[in-house]
C-alpha cells in the first residue's frame, strides 16, 4: 500500500470522525471561526510596496518584483484569513523572491495539501523553488515536499515541523524557524520530529517571537508573549528565509 494511499485515508478518517463525534453544525461554525488579517496586512495587498505586483490565480494571491530570482509557494496556518501574510510575501518579493501564498478551504492546509500542485507551470521563467508554510500549514507542505522533493531546493517550516522522514530518497534543504516565545508549538512533537529532517537542517529561533507574528493577524489564543513587534518578528524571518536561500 502506497504512503500516499495512508495518507489520504488517514486524513479522511480524521474527517469523519470528527463530522461524527462534533455534528455538521459545530463543525461549521468551528471553520468559519478564524484569525483576520489586519488593515496593515490587507493594504500590502491593495498597495503594495513600490515594485511589486500583486495578481491572483483560481486559489492563490502571487506577490512579484520585476525580475524575480526564485519562487516561494507558501501554506498559511489553520485558521488563519491568507490575506494575513501578505506583509511576510511583500518583504520576500522585494528581494526578488516571487511569493504563491496559496488560499486553503476554510482556512485550513489540512483539505488540500496538493494544493501546490501546477503552480510551478504557470511561471516558466522561474527556475528555483521552494516550498513552506505556518504551522499546519507548514506540516502539510512538508507532505506535499516528500513527495515532490526534485521539483523545489528547500523547504521552509515557520512554527511547525515535518510528521514524514524526509531523509530517504533525494535529499531537500531544511529551514525551520520558531519563536522563543511560541506558546502554541508542541515543543515536546517539535523536538521528536526534528528527526524526519535531514542532519544539516537549518534551525532559527527569533529571540522574543511568538506563534502568532509569523503572520499579521493579532495575538493567537494560547500564545506566549512577544517582546518584540510584529513588523521586528516578520523582518528577522524574511532575513532567515534570504540567508538560508543564499547558501
Amino acid at each position: 500500500m502506497s504512503k500516499r494511499f495512508n495518507r489520504r485515508r488517514i486524513v479522511t478518517w480524521i474527517i469523519i470522525i470528527s463530522v461524527f463525534f462534533l455534528g455538521t453544525n459545530r463543525i461549521s461554525s468551528y471553520l468559519h471561526n478564524y484569525y483576520h488579517a489586519t488593515s496593515e496586512a490587507l493594504e500590502c495587498i491593495s498597495s503594495p510596496a513600490e515594485g511589486i505586483t500583486v495578481d491572483y490565480l483560481d486559489n492563490a494571491i502571487v506577490f512579484k518584483s520585476e525580475n524575480p530570482t526564485a519562487g516561494l509557494i507558501f501554506y498559511p496556518g489553520g485558521l488563519v484569513q491568507t490575506e494575513a501574510y501578505a506583509p511576510l510575501m511583500e518583504q520576500l518579493a522585494q528581494q526578488n523572491i516571487m511569493c504563491v501564498l496559496v488560499e486553503m478551504p476554510y482556512y485550513l492546509a489540512l483539505f488540500d495539501a496538493n494544493a501546490a500542485r501546477g503552480i510551478q507551470a504557470q511561471f516558466p521563467e522561474i527556475s528555483d523553488w521552494y516550498i513552506g508554510g505556518h504551522s499546519l500549514g507548514g506540516a502539510m507542505a512538508s507532505l506535499y515536499a516528500d513527495r515532490h522533493k526534485e521539483e523545489y531546493e528547500g523547504l521552509i517550516l515557520l512554527a511547525a515541523y515535518s510528521m514524514v522522514d524526509l531523509t530517504d530518497g533525494a535529499p531537500v534543504d531544511v529551514l525551520t524557524i520558531r519563536g522563543s516565545e511560541d506558546g502554541v508549538l508542541n515543543m515536546k512533537n517539535y523536538n521528536k520530529n526534528l528527526s524526519n529532517l535531514p542532519a544539516d537542517y537549518t534551525e532559527v529561533i527569533i529571540e522574543g517571537g511568538c506563534h502568532g507574528y509569523f503572520g499579521d493577524y493579532g495575538m493567537q489564543a494560547g500564545d506566549g508573549t512577544p517582546t518584540i513587534t510584529v513588523q521586528e518578528q516578520t523582518t528577522q524571518t524574511v532575513d532567515a528565509i534570504l540567508n538560508f536561500m543564499n547558501n
